[in-house]
């Protein structure tokens, strides 16, 4: 990769089209490298997280979080460590959701060795991500959502898309009724063999059923369908949308489409493609986020209030780009 002039990492592009804006989230931070970003709308703005250090996995990765007040993002901030008995692990895959009714805004990350025995843990924000409360572990054996956001499928009923790696890739689901405090982990809905397939997102269909979409082994996105809000699951199947073996994210639009980030691809991280649906079976890519050669991955989704999609993901391990989308603009 050539060298990359340093105002292209300062300055915000406007695109024409459906394209609002793009733009890298920070120039500058106290971490080489980064992955695995995450996205969510506070009364006071936007807020994205992500995880930073030397390289994925060593010991001085941390959870980093900063805010976007009138369009400009502040620096980023540690929001979240893996220290556990006064050893440092490396954090994994922040997740963030903001209570409704002005509830405080909650962070999901993993910590630990890998994602075999990586461990669950949380903390919250109630200044919209300003500051964070001490991190607590979740229970044994629930992980929280493991990279895309969890949906309300009820008043307080937060349902989450889990997954884990030590048996084979297995899809499971968690849901809390208290933001975190008490959780309940449902069986694993794949063999792990058929479908290996991991991190999934979850989208309303209508009524109480859902589909869930995610990363596989296969070359395929999965999907699955669940006709109770998430209490048991069909089978799973692939769609006949391409995957690199690469983590993706989903909305359901307020017009009623879906919106999928994606690469679509069977090999590498190039391009990042949004695809459109009307039915989130079928799919078909109608705008390029990226296509040179490089990694542009693992991208976060949500619809704010205004209509605006909003979209981040990792660029080359380097930076978190933010990209604003016009969603009626895209046919």
């Amino acid at each position: 990769m050539g060298v990359i002039p340093a105002f292209l990492f300062a300055l915000p592009i406007a695109v024409a089209g459906p394209i609002v804006k793009s733009e890298f989230i920070y120039e500058e931070a106290p971490f080489p490298a980064c992955h695995a970003s995450t996205l969510a709308e506070t009364k006071g703005g936007l807020v994205a997280a992500w995880f930073g250090g030397t390289a994925e996995s060593n010991p001085d990765v941390k959870i980093y979080a900063a805010s976007c007040i009138s369009g400009v993002w502040t620096k980023p901030e540690v929001a979240g460590d893996g220290i556990e008995g006064g050893v440092p692990y490396a954090c994994y895959n922040p997740v963030l959701f903001q209570e409704p009714a002005n509830g405080p805004l909650l962070l999901f990350y993993k910590f630990g060795r890998g994602p075999q025995t990586w461990k669950g843990r949380m903390t919250q924000s109630s200044d919209g991500g300003k500051t964070w409360a001490p991190a607590w572990n979740l229970p044994s054996g629930v992980l929280g959502p493991i990279k895309d956001k969890p949906i309300l499928v009820a008043r307080h009923t937060l349902l989450c898309g889990s997954s884990t790696e030590d048996k084979g890739w297995r899809v499971r689901f968690e849901r809390t009724d208290d933001w975190g405090k008490t959780w309940t982990v449902s069986s694993y809905v794949n063999d792990g063999v058929t479908i290996g397939a991991i991190q999934p997102t979850i989208l309303p269909m209508g009524g109480k059923r859902l589909r869930a979409l995610g990363r596989t082994r296969q070359q395929k996105v999965f999907a699955i369908d669940s006709a109770d809000n998430g209490l048991t699951w069909g089978p799973m199947r692939l769609l006949d949308v391409p995957n690199p073996n690469s983590g993706i994210d989903a909305v359901r639009l307020r017009d009623g489409r879906y919106l999928m980030a994606y690469n679509a691809t069977t090999s590498g991280r190039s391009p990042l493609n949004i695809g459109i649906s009307s039915d989130a079976e079928h799919w078909r890519s109608v705008l390029v986020l990226e296509d040179q050669p490089g990694e542009f991955s693992y991208p976060a989704v949500i619809q704010t209030t205004d209509g605006m999609v909003h979209v981040t993901y990792t660029w080359n391990r380097r930076r978190i780009r933010h990209v604003t989308i016009d969603p009626s603009l895209l046919r």
